[in-house]
Order: structure tokens, then sequence, then C-alpha cells
């Protein structure tokens, strides 16, 4: 079912599948400047992604969903609560890692979301990338865990 989109916050109990149950589940998130970048990141990593449950905020996700043969799951945009409702699933542990391309130089109209969305992701101990550099690097090293995991 692709672009699936969520209108309510979705915060399963724990052991409960959100996502379609496979083993790594990544969530996708991108400021309006940052959008192009993602693209790039999701296209240049897909054979790994295609691995992997991927859920985003709305812009992102209707992107990569359009320009990837990638299958992401769209929660609401990020200024309608989609960083919140991708926190509420970083709480319940829906969620391995969170990738958030910022853009550090424009004030956004939801930067308590985004705050509270960081403060989840480090007070469950959740791998969170916020630009390329460490995105690239974060998912090299889940490749590298796969692969000596095989």
């Amino acid at each position: 079912m692709k672009n699936k989109s969520y209108k309510t916050i979705v915060v399963p109990s724990k052991g409960r599948e959100l996502l379609e149950g496979k083993n790594f589940r990544v969530a996708l998130i991108a400021h309006d400047a940052k959008k192009v970048d993602m693209l790039a990141f999701a296209s240049k990593n897909e054979e790994f992604l295609k691995k992997c449950d991927i859920i985003a905020t709305k812009g992102t996700g209707h992107l990569v969903n359009e320009k990837t043969n990638l299958e992401v799951k769209e929660m609401m945009s990020g200024p309608e609560g989609g960083d919140l409702q991708i926190g509420g699933l970083v709480a319940s542990e829906e969620i391995d890692l969170v990738i958030f391309l910022r853009d550090p130089l424009a004030k956004q109209p939801h930067d308590p979301d985004i705050a509270a969305l960081m403060k989840v992701c480090d007070v469950h101990d959740i791998p969170l990338a916020t630009n390329l550099s460490s995105a690239e690097i974060l998912l090299k090293g889940v490749i590298e865990q796969e692969e000596k995991e095989e």
C-alpha cells in the first residue's frame, strides 16, 4: 500500500508492529531546504533501505515515494505534528534510526517539536543523524553490522 497516510498519532503498544515487521526501522525527516539532500541520500542507499521499514513526515515521505522505488509510510507534516508522531514511535521502541536533515539556518515554526524529537531520541538511545555526513556514517555502521550477522 504505497503512500499510506496517517492522520492521527499512531503509538502502538510495545511488541505490536506498526510497520511491515522487517528488521530495521528508519524514520526520514527533512526540512524544505534539505529535501534534495534527503532524496539523494535515499537514492544512493536505496538497495539497503529497501530492506527496511521506512516512515517519514508527509513532505519527505511523499518526495521519496515519488522519486525512488522505496515504500515510505507517511505521517503528518512536521509543522502539523509529524515530528511528534515520529517521536511517539521512538518512545514506543518502533524506530531504530532517525535521519533528520535539519536546516540549522532557518527558524522553524515547530522548533519545540523538533527539540522534543531530538530529546526522545537521546532518552531512548536511538541514533539520530542531523546532517548528511552523520547519516552516511550511521547507515554505513548499520550495513556493516548486518553483514557481520549474516
